[in-house]
């Protein structure tokens, strides 16, 4: 699925269609290899993106291990939002788990683009929401479903994940530790 796809979608609405040439003209093309960064923590993101290929890691370091807050994919949105919108340092390290091929757009043209351009609010609305709705549901699976029911939730919703992601990262991001994945991963095929 191409950006100007994506967008029509998110936004399921023929009236702003006519908008989204304008969303298009202020993102770039940007390219990361594998393993470099889209922003470091303690630096200020300077994208917002989305992902035409490839696969982005959110990490935070505990204790000299790196823990996964989140694994953006391709045909989807991130960034370090806070870090992108306040313009302070990022918390958490956004880095390329494999080649990847990005739509960017700065935060004034970002900042532009939701106060002059309705579709592109809209669009923005919609994503944060469905991120809302995201989030809420892993916080209170982390907190209601053992480790075989949340990789198994997994398989059902995400099976991508599982072909695309290396197996450290999925279970760092679900909360569980490399060897109790591994006894999971053999009791539930």
């Amino acid at each position: 699925m191409n950006f100007s796809s994506y967008i029509k979608n998110i936004l399921k609405s023929q009236e702003l269609d006519s908008q989204v040439s304008e969303i298009l003209n202020f993102f770039t093309p940007l390219t990361l290899t594998k393993n470099s960064f889209l922003v470091e923590k303690d630096t200020i993101c300077k994208y917002f993106c989305f992902i035409e290929s490839g696969i982005l890691q959110h990490a935070i370091n505990i204790l000299e291990e790196e823990k996964t807050t989140y694994l953006a994919l391709k045909n989807s949105c991130t960034s370090a939002l806070k870090s992108f919108l306040q313009e302070t340092p990022s918390r958490k390290n956004i880095k390329a788990l494999s080649d990847c091929n990005l739509q960017v757009i700065l935060v004034k043209d970002f900042k532009y683009l939701l106060e002059n351009n309705t579709a592109f609010h809209r669009f923005y609305y919609t994503l944060i929401e469905k991120q809302i709705f995201l989030i809420d549901d892993y916080r209170i699976d982390l907190l209601t479903l053992s480790a075989e029911e949340r990789y198994t939730k997994l398989l059902t919703n995400e099976a991508e994940l599982l072909q695309e992601v290396p197996l450290h990262y999925l279970a760092s991001f679900l909360g569980i530790s490399n060897r109790h994945m591994s006894r999971i991963r053999k009791n539930i095929k």
